[in-house]
């Protein structure tokens, strides 16, 4: 079995992450706007004229708003096609965008490729499963005056963010996805790929990317009264996939399950628990701007929906799917495909995803007052 070893992935210190509200702009928010600037210019400098042209789109192509986590064909330039140097550039953009944790779940997820090569039977060269082909693009020009934005995109793994006169103002759809999503050896397990042999010689055996949202929805959804959860668990079979999908406009006909309002104190801060195991994948003013966003649109407004069995034991037909849905956010995590042991999460913004509703202000007042 051949192993690709990746330098370039090595995480650096972890960073604190605490999602709170915050009301004005920090040094620390100007040097993150700043650090994605940055990093943005420097990996596009290394690229050759050809490489530019790959991994370029102007910002309103409609190719920003192509996005997928399934293994397909992708647009920009891929990790396989650049030079140690252009990778390390690439990698050090996706820092600015990330906290520590959600760092590690990104470069994780890249790495389970070498995983699905091993339990799928697949050649080491195969280019299905490639944790080379993880691609970067790039919309606009970087700088501080005009809107551009960048995506990193590929199996499993969808970020894009977008700035705007020097701030971020966008980071969704976030999508983080793990297949498998428990790796671990065992001859019982209704995944019959962990009854493999070669499981036990992985690396990363006994990883679980997404353990966090996993077992924190759990341990919300046990904490229920049986009144509590006849309003929460809004089918008894869980959805085969995530509802809205790869959609470029994420909605639902209602927000169902059991508002915020509705739990005991101890209960919301479980539920907080759960939502900040998504937040804090961001960069923590990013994460905060996110909260900002929440709190202002009332907490209180926020619905927790369950689907499927409610019980974590794995098994035959086993499957689990749940959300978190309110005014201005949509998060979506289910584990149902592969006996459930293949997880999809992801986050939406319901107002601004790719930036669409701070950019139309922008452009307002921007031409506001002219004839």
């Amino acid at each position: 079995m051949k192993r690709f070893i990746f330098c370039w992935l090595i995480a650096g210190q972890a960073l604190a992450q605490h999602v709170a509200p915050s009301t004005k702009t920090t040094p620390a928010q100007q040097r993150i706007k700043d650090e994605m600037l940055d990093a943005a210019t420097s990996f596009v400098t290394l690229l050759s004229a050809d490489q530019r042209k790959q991994a370029t789109f102007p910002f309103d192509d409609n190719e920003r708003f192509n996005w997928h986590f399934v293994p397909r064909e992708r647009k920009g330039l891929p990790l396989k096609q650049m030079t140690q140097e252009q990778r390390k550039a690439a990698m050090a953009m996706l820092k600015t965008g990330l906290s520590q944790q959600g760092y590690d779940k990104a470069t994780s997820i890249i790495d389970m490729e070498n995983v699905l090569r091993v339990i799928d039977n697949r050649p080491p060269n195969d280019v299905y499963r490639d944790p080379e082909n993880y691609s970067f693009t790039i919309f606009g020009e970087p700088d501080a005056k005009t809107p551009w934005s960048w995506r990193i995109e590929g199996h499993h793994l969808s970020l894009q963010f977008m700035s705007l006169t020097g701030q971020v103002i966008a980071q969704t759809p976030t999508f983080f996805g793990s297949n498998p999503g428990v790796l671990q050896y065992d001859t019982k397990m209704a995944d019959k790929r962990m009854s493999d042999p070669r499981v036990n010689d992985l690396p990363q055996k006994g990883r679980a990317i997404l353990k966090q949202e996993t077992e924190q929805a759990f341990i919300l959804l046990k904490s229920l009264s049986e009144e509590q959860r006849k309003k929460a668990v809004i089918a008894p079979v869980a959805y085969p996939d995530i509802v809205t999908s790869n959609k470029r406009v994420a909605s639902l006909d209602k927000m169902d399950g059991l508002m915020l309002s509705e739990m005991t104190p101890e209960q919301r801060k479980l539920f907080m628990n759960l939502l900040q195991a998504y937040l804090t994948n961001y960069r923590v003013t990013l994460a905060k701007q996110q909260m900002d966003k929440l709190t202002k649109a009332g907490l209180d407004n926020l619905h927790f929906a369950w689907a499927g069995d409610i019980t974590p034991d794995l098994g035959e037909g086993k499957g689990w799917y749940y959300r978190i849905h309110g005014p201005t956010i949509l998060i979506e995590y289910d584990n149902t495909q592969t006996n459930a042991n293949h997880i999809h999460t992801v986050v939406r913004d319901l107002t601004n995803d790719w930036g669409e509703d701070l950019l139309r202000q922008h452009y307002q007042s921007s031409h506001a007052g002219k004839p």
